[in-house]
């Protein structure tokens, strides 16, 4: 009886050394207080461009009747999600540049993963209904407005963020069913999958193959859509022969598939390759990448190689000008 009260004693305090932690220590990239200064300025530079560019492109086509069309409505969808995506994850990495402690609590390091997951997953089905949207709109231009009509738009929309809602509570609850008992320092700037999955005690193989499978089988079915989209209007493009048409078709075409190309490149980079291969200074870099820059890059992507963006600004500040000027 000595003995078995002994053992229970035991794993009562193994038990505890495995619950005991509540809270986690993001390290971020350096202890450097200059650089991490530096840091701090140019995200915060970064983060203001990004809401203001995805916001002010929301506000525009509201405001102008003229980008009411599917097109429009996707890419008003896509900035509001990028200004979600790089607010989850931002604001916590701007305060802990300039703070001593650097914790995030358990449950917030969950909402910020569940969160973040759901915004890239949903960002990726998006995406893929640009592309199709672009081809129902150049493969049979008179019947754009039939063909995408709300009826068929909105529940593309609320697909993909179902989509990426389901995505990110199977990865949220598979990850934190884990035990995080060897440290509580996470090697990022936010709670992402592959650095959680570095610091726990328990078996991660199952987590690495959601993660690669998951992952893989949305990129294959997201990518595919892209590309079997671009194959379709490559054979309406060798149909228009004015040279207005094809120049339009191409700058509405190549902004998307510059936005997809990085997106996806470095999801791919991220998330998709053995957990052998794992490097989680590379893997920060590229993370910090897709869900801060990205998300202030596509305004830029998506404003300037398009004419009807660019006139609908042009008449939002010509008539605030007009405005001033008058009083």
């Amino acid at each position: 009886m000595p003995g078995l009260t002994l053992d229970l004693d035991l794993y009562t305090i193994k038990l505890k050394n495995v619950t005991e932690f509540t809270t986690f220590i993001l390290t971020g990239f350096t202890d450097d207080f200059e650089v991490q200064i530096f840091l701090f300025l140019l995200f915060l530079a970064i983060y203001l461009f990004t809401l203001v560019g995805n916001l002010g492109l929301v506000i525009l086509v509201i405001g102008d009747s003229r980008l009411h069309n599917p097109m429009y409505y996707f890419l008003s969808v896509l900035s509001f999600l990028d200004a979600c995506y790089s607010s989850v994850v931002t604001p916590k990495m701007l305060v802990n540049f300039l703070a001593e402690n650097k914790a995030i609590s358990y449950v917030g390091c969950a909402a910020q993963m569940l969160l973040f997951v759901t915004f890239g997953t949903t960002e990726c089905f998006l995406l893929a209904a640009m592309a199709y949207d672009r081809y129902v709109a150049i493969y049979n231009p008179l019947l754009y407005s039939v063909s995408m009509s709300p009826r068929v738009y909105v529940p593309l929309i609320i697909a993909s963020y179902v989509g990426g809602i389901l995505h990110a509570c199977v990865h949220t609850v598979a990850t934190f069913s884990l035990s995080f008992c060897a440290s509580n320092e996470i090697r990022h700037v936010f709670c992402d999958i592959p650095p959680l999955l570095a610091i726990s005690c328990s078996d991660t193989h199952t987590n690495q193959l959601l993660l690669s499978y998951l992952v893989g089988s949305i990129e294959i079915v997201t990518i595919l859509t892209v590309l079997i989209s671009y194959g379709f209007i490559l054979l309406a493009i060798r149909k228009i022969h004015s040279a207005a048409g094809r120049r339009k078709v191409f700058s509405t075409c190549g902004s998307h598939l510059t936005g997809v190309s990085i997106y996806h490149a470095t999801i791919l980079f991220t998330y998709v390759r053995p957990s052998s291969s794992y490097a989680l200074d590379h893997d920060m870099i590229a993370s910090t990448f897709y869900t801060i820059v990205i998300p202030m890059l596509n305004p830029i992507i998506y404003s300037l190689r398009n004419k009807d963006v660019k006139e609908a600004m042009k008449n939002l500040f010509g008539k605030n000008w007009y405005i001033n000027k008058v009083y």
